[in-house]
């Protein structure tokens, strides 16, 4: 990789000389002796300010014969750079990444630099891709990025202030440098989103994969969750790893625990539970945090109850969007977001693989909790023959209150709906699970969709089947993408040739 440092500080080469220079090479690389190599062997060729226009000019030829000795090229070009030769930085290249503080002049400097790619030639096909840069100690949201909305594409969290940036080298805070690694890999096409399934309390397994994931040093770029995959990624995405998960799943560890979750309507009219039980406790671990203050980028899936259309959110505050995103119809009231109504994300998408595709993600893990008819056919059949062989008797006491009491027991209000509900899900998750690079499966035969009280029962599974899927995870990782370019001829009369 060579890193193009235009118009830096201390530099001693300059575009004018590189004009002159090219009239003299022949096929070798012209530039080897004002190449310098850091640490970690990068390249680093830093450019005088030009002079003339023709010394912006000469910036195309300069760009194109790097390209033909290096992999990848980038262009650095700060503040202090000349508009004109700003844009021309910008035409040159395929990805285009301006990274701001939010603030008001460097927003408005943005807009000023987005109208001036509109008036030249391929500027309207130039996608600038806009990274807040928020510094340490900024954690509080951000009244003008929440204004920008999606205009944002991506945060760097923990950023050092000017004045403590000044001739540093490294900066070691953890979120931080997991930002720029996330940004390398974009740079690198070799993005790793996560798509977690709904399931009510089976999606808890999702908390087992994570941990195997973080146990063997696999990041994630991205994460979309639907309904109870959208809970668990907004505790991970919040800066939570899959242990403290582990710790707070357990505080419903209990036979009462389901109720740490309910609020029922005594007279339901639009569902029969509020969800607001769900929302708080989701928020005492995350608080009031928006999406561009967690620590992982995250996409959360809701269904809009109007016209049933797949609502994505990226922005706003992330306890609301995972509220409207579980509200279960039926069950659970729906969920009111800036004077819209929604319901369970699971309606529309309940695995967000597409989510992910439509972010330009390149490697995709799909976590699926939703069973297959197949599946749910093999486990009746399984009961019915333990239960003929074991000549079980039904308790009659048992089976009068889930009769008449129990309105999560089979064959009963809730079950039916949620059932239905299922079974609308399996075939367009199925569906969803053909676009992903690896799937995982951690279904259970006995798993209920309430049974909150069983975490560790479903983080083991998780857990399992993760560890089944890890060399095949850590085969697409580390996966080089094909190059078609011509191979680099490092013998100058090769190169001629």
């Amino acid at each position: 990789m060579l890193l193009v440092h235009v118009a830096a500080p201390g530099a001693r080469y300059s575009l004018a000389a590189w004009a002159r220079t090219i009239t003299q090479i022949n096929g070798e690389f012209g530039l080897a002796g004002q190449i310098e190599t850091t640490e970690g062997g990068v390249a680093i060729l830093r450019l005088l300010p030009p002079e003339s226009f023709d010394d912006e000019e000469a910036l195309s030829s300069l760009v194109g014969h790097c390209a033909t000795h290096f992999q990848h090229l980038v262009l650095h070009a700060g503040h202090e750079v000349v508009p004109s030769l700003l844009l021309k930085c910008l035409v040159e290249s395929d990805r285009v990444f301006l990274l701001v503080q939010p603030k008001t002049e460097d927003l408005y400097s943005r807009d000023l630099l987005l109208r001036g790619l509109q008036a030249i030639p391929r500027g309207e096909h130039i996608n600038v891709r806009t990274i807040a840069c928020r510094e340490k100690g900024e954690e509080h949201f951000n009244a003008l990025l929440k204004q920008m909305g999606g205009a944002v594409h991506g945060f760097i969290h923990g950023c050092p202030t000017l004045a403590a940036a000044q001739g540093l080298r490294r900066w070691p805070d953890r979120d931080f440098n997991s930002d720029i690694r996330r940004l390398a890999r974009e740079v690198g096409h070799r993005r790793v989103g996560l798509a977690l399934s709904s399931g009510g309390a089976r999606g808890l397994a999702h908390i087992g994969v994570i941990q195997v994931l973080e146990e063997n040093g696999i990041e994630v770029d991205v994460v979309a969750g639907c309904s109870m995959g959208s809970y668990i990624g907004a505790v991970w995405a919040a800066g939570y790893d899959g242990v403290a998960m582990e710790r707070q799943a357990r505080e419903l560890e209990h036979r009462w625990g389901l109720f740490d979750l309910i609020d029922p309507f005594i007279l339901p009219r639009q569902g029969f539970l509020r969800g607001e039980k769900v929302k708080q406790r989701l928020k005492r671990a995350i608080g009031d945090a928006h999406f561009s203050e967690v620590v992982r980028p995250l996409r959360i899936v809701a269904t809009h109850l109007a016209t049933l259309d797949r609502v994505v959110f990226s922005s706003g505050e992330v306890a609301a969007a995972v509220h409207a995103s579980s509200a279960i119809p039926g069950a659970c009231v729906p969920v009111e977001v800036e004077g819209e109504l929604y319901i369970d994300g699971g309606i529309a998408d309940p695995l967000p693989v597409d989510v992910l595709e439509e972010m330009g993600i390149e490697r995709i893990i799909a976590i699926n909790t939703i069973p297959t008819p197949a599946y749910l056919r093999t486990h009746l059949e399984m009961s019915r023959e333990r239960d003929s062989r074991r000549g079980r008797k039904t308790n009659q006491i048992k089976a009068f209150l889930n009769r008449y009491l129990n309105y999560f027991a089979p064959g009963n209000v809730l079950d039916t709906i949620m059932r239905s509900f299922n079974g609308a899900q399996m075939q367009v998750a199925e569906h969803a699970c053909q676009f992903a690079d690896v799937v995982v499966r951690p279904l259970s035969f006995d798993g209920r969709w309430h049974d909150f009280r069983r975490p560790g029962k479903y983080i083991a599974i998780g857990r399992r089947e993760a560890e089944s899927h890890l060399e095949e995870i850590k085969a697409l990782v580390n996966r080089k993408e094909p190059t078609y370019e011509v191979p680099i001829a490092h013998h100058p009369m090769a190169t001629t040739a």
